[in-house]
């Protein structure tokens, strides 16, 4: 790993850097972006990049990270609330809120880079698997609340429920992405709230 800055100054630094990376990135694919394009986008020369990356692939690995913190930032203030189906509820209106605000072409930034990334190499595999987990880690302590609580099943399989969710996300995103309609995730989160609803103690 590339050194991590301890300085007001160097945080800046390399968080410029890693913003740089991820738009050009988000705009052109990872294959189409090279260190010269991130240090002129970051205004910083190759010893500061290579200062804070190793190389290119550290720098990429980096991003990754850096996305799943900004998705989860936007996710957590309702996900971290989840504890029913309705919260569940108001969980998923604002995905297919942001999704409407983006006109559905966003699709999902942590499954694109996924789409392009996952199989390049174990380490980069292993980022994505732990960015998934971090983001259905919330989701499962919450599935987790309502069973204490008595609201889900007590045999329910609340990893099994998170996959599901989680594939609903991902599937509705890139449907909506690709067909520029965000009905289409809409439709999957649909089925996700069926399924949910299907391991509640009293549905409703």
């Amino acid at each position: 790993m590339g050194h991590i800055p301890t300085t007001t100054r160097g945080r800046a630094t390399r968080e410029r850097i890693l913003k740089a990376a991820a738009e050009l990135i988000q705009r052109r694919g990872v294959a189409a972006v090279t260190l010269d394009d991130v240090e002129r986008a970051a205004e910083v020369g190759r010893s500061q990049l290579y200062h804070y990356f190793d190389d290119r692939d550290d720098l990429i690995r980096s991003v990754i990270g850096s996305t799943v913190d900004t998705v989860l930032a936007a996710q957590e203030p309702l996900l971290l609330k989840v504890d029913s189906l309705s919260a569940i509820d108001r969980w998923f209106d604002e995905i297919v809120a942001n999704g409407t605000r983006q006109d559905a072409v966003g699709g999902c930034a942590i499954g694109s880079l996924a789409s392009q990334l996952s199989g390049r190499d174990d380490l980069t595999r292993q980022a994505f698997v732990d960015a998934f987990a971090r983001w259905e880690a919330p989701l499962i302590a919450g599935l987790r609340r309502m069973q204490e609580a008595g609201e889900l099943r007590q045999d329910a399989d609340v990893t099994e429920l998170a996959d599901l969710t989680m594939a609903a996300i991902q599937g509705g995103l890139l449907l909506a992405q690709v067909r520029r309609a965000p009905d289409q995730l809409r439709h999957a989160l649909r089925g996700a709230r069926a399924a949910l609803k299907d391991e509640l103690t009293s549905p409703r």
